[in-house]
């Protein structure tokens, strides 16, 4: 591999791997103070890691590309996994941390988009937004009108997971004067909602249940058969977390059997691929994981990746490391 950049200072670049390809801006910003080493166009996958690997000092990466033990057992002197994004399910974080590599994420610069996106994909699904304007282009309106459709008026909605992205759509949601609740890890001291100890808890207590808790292991498959039936047959189910929170079979059964109402969904099991199930349903609205998808929300996450791995090659340490691989008090960082 060619280096592509020089250091500011004179020195060698560091030799970073990109995983996945980001936008131009990105890119051009990796390319500027980086030797780039793409695995995405490497020919000969063994190869190309038996020549780079021991040079490796960063990896940039995106959502959807696994960074498992076998990948950092190739990458000896592997310093930092910069993620581009607000989850990191699919990076082994564990295994980073006992070898001494630090994973950083992108959060914070997408909560608001995130937020807007869930409050948009929530009104689309009640007020059925996408299936009438499919019905005014296939000519319906002059014969009938639209059939009357349920609504966000009297709702109580409950949300999987108060993180950063969660208080932002409670936030969003008060000003549409529904009773908001929620369920997580912990009850948070500094939050009037009311919380519920379980989720099952939660689903029965409400009608619209918004997902934005992390993927996982911890949960994997959490929304299942038993909460969709206690969130009832006019419940309404919003996921803009993790496809893998949801038990998708559980989810078609209940949305086929009329347990709950409809369903919004930004995220699914095994992206890019959608059920036929459910892309056959007329309740559902389906968006292809679009949740921080603007232009300028996306920008900002790229500027992020790039100031972590700066930062972190300067000495000063990691703007936003994820907690499961604590910084160390020194570390390896060099120029960039």
């Amino acid at each position: 591999m060619s280096p592509v950049g020089l250091s500011p200072v004179g020195l060698p670049p560091v030799d970073l791997l990109l995983l996945k390809p980001m936008q131009p801006s990105v890119m051009g910003a990796l390319a500027a103070r980086f030797t780039l080493h793409r695995a995405d166009t490497a020919p000969d996958g063994d190869a190309f890691y038996a020549e780079i690997g021991p040079r490796i000092r960063a990896i940039a990466t995106g959502p959807q590309v696994t960074v498992d033990a076998p990948l950092l057992e190739r990458l000896p002197n592997l310093e930092i996994v910069a993620s581009f994004g607000v989850g990191y399910d699919t990076i082994d974080t564990r295994t980073a941390a006992a070898r001494g590599v630090v994973v950083t994420n992108t959060p914070d610069v997408l909560s608001d988009e995130v937020a807007d996106l869930t409050l948009g994909l929530l009104l689309a699904t009640l007020r059925q937004i996408p299936q009438a304007d499919r019905y005014l282009r296939a000519g319906h309106w002059p014969t009938r009108p639209y059939p009357l459709t349920p609504t966000l008026r009297g709702r109580s909605v409950g949300i999987l997971g108060l993180g950063r992205i969660g208080r932002a759509i409670a936030t969003r949601l008060e000003g549409f004067g529904v009773t908001i609740a929620y369920h997580g890890r912990r009850r948070q001291a500094e939050v009037a909602y009311p919380y519920h100890a379980s989720l099952l808890e939660l689903a029965r207590a409400v009608d619209v249940l918004v997902v934005v808790a992390p993927g996982g292991p911890e949960t994997d498959g959490l929304v299942d058969a038993g909460i969709l039936a206690a969130l009832g047959p006019q419940g309404i189910l919003v996921n803009v977390a993790r496809g893998s929170v949801v038990d998708e079979e559980a989810l078609i059964a209940a949305l086929k059997d009329g347990t709950i109402l409809g369903a919004g969904l930004d995220v699914f099991a095994r992206e890019p691929h959608v059920p036929a199930e459910l892309v056959a349903m007329d309740h559902v609205v389906l968006l292809p994981h679009v949740g921080s998808g603007s232009v300028h929300t996306r920008e900002a996450m790229g500027r992020l990746v790039v100031d972590n791995l700066l930062h972190w090659f300067a000495g000063r340490g990691p703007l936003t490391p994820v907690p499961e691989t604590p910084v160390p008090k020194t570390h390896r960082g060099g120029q960039a």
